[in-house]
């Protein structure tokens, strides 16, 4: 008599059933990825399909001064020089690049890119792969460990990466949109509230903090008051919970504090008590109008070319922009959770921080109001007081895709009838549809870019630059940061004067660009009035000392420049020189005028 042994393992109809458990997650994961990731690149496609001449529309002079970071890091790295300083702008003072929003974090494993590609794919990866790093993020922190419904997470981690404010960041500024870390500094005092050993999990958030750093401080700040706003929130509504978690959230904290020093302990002391170093950058008041939260992005689908124009600083700075059915949905959202303490310590970090971004005093539709705003207590303080302080609505981001998140996973996960939950998990999406289409991203618009001068391209500019300087007419400046596109074409291989980044001024104070000098500012004013001045002998003095003090090699005015006969005029009168044509530009040969 013979037997047949038992199947080994799970019968046939199980295993499928745990693989279908196991892979559709994955899948679901991988969908939702790839999402973010399109949806980026789908924001940027204008830039990415014109590498060579594009420009983001709305950028200003960012572009020229972001694309100028990385090839400034490049060249530095792969020249064993010191990063956090160069002398490649304003000549011979030089910039503190510890100082501005270099993002060393990025810019230096990122050389190669720029090396084999140019500065201008490293800006573009930068902010694509940032804004979808940063949703994918929040993604794996929110479905791992915030939510049980992956939709809930994809809901919240997609109103992270993509929100208006991000968006309208994304035309010109990196930092703002490589938040990637962030969720995960999140993560890690989470998990030491949930009993993970503190000192394991302020090891993890000193590496995290400390990289951020070298991302950019300033969103590190606002995520730091954001996170601060939202524990003193749940404290006071749980407060014995909160007294048992201060130990082990405090040693994680110190633990942290001590690894970031440890690691950015030179950039840190070089950004405050460096060469070019300054205490603080004052902005004046830029608090976020009340009108501007239910108001809709330029780069909204439901905003307009004008829609943010009234109500905020410029098309990069458009921090509030919530639109009124998004708000109206998280009154709701808000009404519905208020028995959930975490939802309500969420729903006051996001009030305090939109009321913080708010500025001293409160304004409505461009009219003062008598009401103070928290900013009147922490303008004036270290950190603070180099800080726009409408940016502190991007704080309130994260709180609101959290609750959005919450209250998906909620209606998913209804425990009645089928009926009924179909019928909420309709009105639900309906409600999700309604608040977030309208704030959908649209694609970000580019514009041609000037060619750098064939001069400076083809390395002419080689045997007329030898020691010194190179003095753009007029020098660059936060309004014309062109030639920093020359220089960068150029291979980096000479130092201009003046030009784009943030310093001190005559009184150590910090201000964008040099301090002008004679000569800059009434070639400015030539560039800008198209007039002929009357130079005088001292116009012509001033010119000479000038000079010397940029240890200029030579003056250079590209063929074509506006108003190109008024300043060529000026800058032969100044120099008592007519200057030459060489290919696709006017030049002084500095060294020969001034007979060094």
């Amino acid at each position: 008599m013979t037997t047949t042994a038992p199947p080994r393992g799970r019968p046939p109809v199980e295993r499928a059933t745990v693989r279908r458990a196991v892979l559709w997650p994955r899948l679901a994961d991988t969908a939702v990825m790839l999402g973010f990731v399109l949806a980026a690149f789908l924001i940027y496609r204008p830039l990415w399909l014109n590498l060579s001449d594009g420009y983001l529309f709305f950028s200003g002079q960012d572009q020229n001064l972001w694309e100028w970071f990385f090839a400034v890091t490049a060249h530095k790295v792969l020249n064993f020089e010191n990063p956090l300083t160069t002398t490649l702008q304003n000549h011979p003072d030089g910039v503190n690049l510890a100082a501005n929003t270099a993002m060393f974090g990025l810019g230096v494993p990122l050389t190669p890119i720029t090396v084999l590609f140019g500065p201008t794919v490293t800006f573009a990866l930068a902010l694509t792969g940032g804004m979808a790093g940063t949703a994918v993020a929040w993604y794996w922190v929110l479905s791992r460990h915030v939510v049980d419904s992956r939709a809930g997470a994809a809901v919240g981690a997609a109103f992270c990466g993509f929100a208006p404010p991000i968006v309208s960041h994304g035309n010109a500024h990196p930092n703002f949109v490589a938040l990637f870390l962030l969720p995960f500094v999140v993560l890690c005092l989470l998990t030491v509230v949930r009993g993970a050993r503190p000192v394991r999990g302020g090891v993890f958030l000193g590496l995290l903090v400390a990289w951020q750093l070298l991302l950019g401080k300033e969103p590190l700040l606002i995520a730091a008051v954001t996170m601060t706003v939202f524990a003193l929130s749940y404290a006071l509504m749980r407060p014995a919970h909160a007294l048992a978690l201060a130990r082990p959230l405090g040693v994680a904290l110190g633990t942290g504090a001590a690894v970031a020093l440890v690691l950015v302990a030179v950039p840190l002391w070089w950004q405050f008590f460096g060469p070019q170093s300054y205490p603080g950058l004052e902005h004046g008041l830029r608090g976020n109008d009340l009108a501007a939260f239910p108001a809709f992005a330029t780069e909204s689908l439901a905003g307009t070319p004008d829609s943010a124009v009234p109500l905020s600083m410029n098309r990069t700075e458009e921090n509030a922009f919530f639109g009124w059915p998004l708000l109206l949905v998280l009154a709701g959202v808000v009404a519905a959770l208020w028995r959930v303490a975490s939802a309500r310590a969420l729903a006051v970090t996001a009030l305090v921080l939109a009321w913080i971004s708010m500025g001293a005093v409160l304004y409505l539709d461009g009219t003062p109001t008598a009401i103070p705003g928290i900013w009147l207590l922490l303008f004036d303080r270290p950190l603070f007081d180099s800080v726009l302080e409408s940016r502190f609505a991007l704080g309130a981001l994260v709180p609101v895709g959290i609750l959005l998140a919450m209250a998906t996973e909620r209606v998913l996960r209804m425990r009645t009838r089928p009926d009924r939950r179909y019928a909420a998990t309709i009105v639900w999406v309906s409600a999700l549809a309604f608040a977030l289409v309208p704030i959908a991203p649209t694609e970000l618009r580019v514009t041609e870019r000037g060619e750098a001068p064939a001069f400076f391209a083809d390395g002419t500019w080689r045997t007329h630059v030898h020691d010194g300087s190179v003095v753009p007419v007029p020098p660059p400046d936060v309004g014309d940061a062109d030639p920093l596109h020359w220089q960068m074409a150029a291979g980096m291989g000479f130092p201009l004067v003046e030009g784009y980044f943030v310093g001190p001024n005559r009184d150590g104070e910090g201000r964008y660009g040099a301090p002008r000098r004679p000569t800059s500012i009434l070639l400015e004013r030539v560039a800008e009035d198209g007039g002929t001045p009357e130079i005088t002998v001292g116009d012509r003095a001033a010119a000479r000392r000038d000079l010397q003090h940029w240890n200029a090699d030579l003056v250079v005015l590209p063929i074509g420049t506006e108003h190109q006969h008024e300043l060529r005029a000026t800058v032969s009168a100044l120099l008592d020189a007519p200057g030459r044509a060489v290919g696709d530009v006017w030049l002084w040969d500095v060294d020969a005028l001034l007979e060094r």
